[in-house]
């Protein structure tokens, strides 16, 4: 059980991850986040000193999450293809949210990298982690390391152009279609 202290740590970090997505990390002040994570405004700054970093605690959610859900995959199955395909699934599974904010990730990478680069570089590493994975399992069905890589960049291209065009169409059907690509592009399909 972790402390209050730990809760309010937690429920700050999340309510910061939410705010920025939807409203962008410059449009949300500390006085947003306290109000939404129900915490003094005062008491912020205990917590965190500055803005930046709340962001880096944002970043470092991401990537947990992100190597989170490479565990995930990695536990799914012997088969790198059914690797790959679990990965895709899972991030599919977040489509509406991607539909209706874009992606929390890229929009961190974008919106921290001027007042906030630490966080900015760090809120990529998910990218490099989703990209990292993919290119290994991918070498192990065949290819070698350089075309695996770039059929691995090419896939998280395809899911992110898919998050922009679904978002600014609030169209899910369009990310639904861009994930069936990335994975027909790997020829694991069913």
């Amino acid at each position: 059980m972790s402390s209050k202290g730990d809760q309010r740590r937690e429920a700050i970090v999340a309510a910061a991850a939410r705010l920025f997505w939807e409203r962008g990390f410059s449009a949300t002040s500390i006085a947003d986040i306290a109000r939404e994570a129900n915490v003094p405004q005062g008491n912020m700054f205990y917590y965190f000193r500055t803005k930046a970093d709340l962001a880096l605690a944002v970043a470092d959610v991401f990537v947990d999450e992100t190597q989170s859900l490479i565990t995930e995959a990695d536990a799914a199955s012997v088969d790198p293809r059914e690797r790959i395909r679990f990965l895709l699934q899972r991030l599919a599974q977040s489509n509406r949210s991607r539909v209706v904010n874009g992606c929390p990730i890229n929009a961190a990478v974008r919106d921290f990298r001027r007042t906030a680069p630490d966080a900015s570089g760090r809120a990529s590493q998910s990218f490099e982690l989703l990209v990292s994975f993919i290119a290994r399992e991918l070498q192990k069905t065949g290819p070698r390391p350089s075309i695996a890589m770039a059929r691995a960049r090419a896939v998280v291209i395809e899911w992110q152009g898919g998050i922009a065009l679904a978002h600014a169409f609030n169209d899910m059907t369009v990310l639904a279609e861009s994930l069936r690509r990335a994975e027909q592009s790997l020829q694991i399909g069913p």
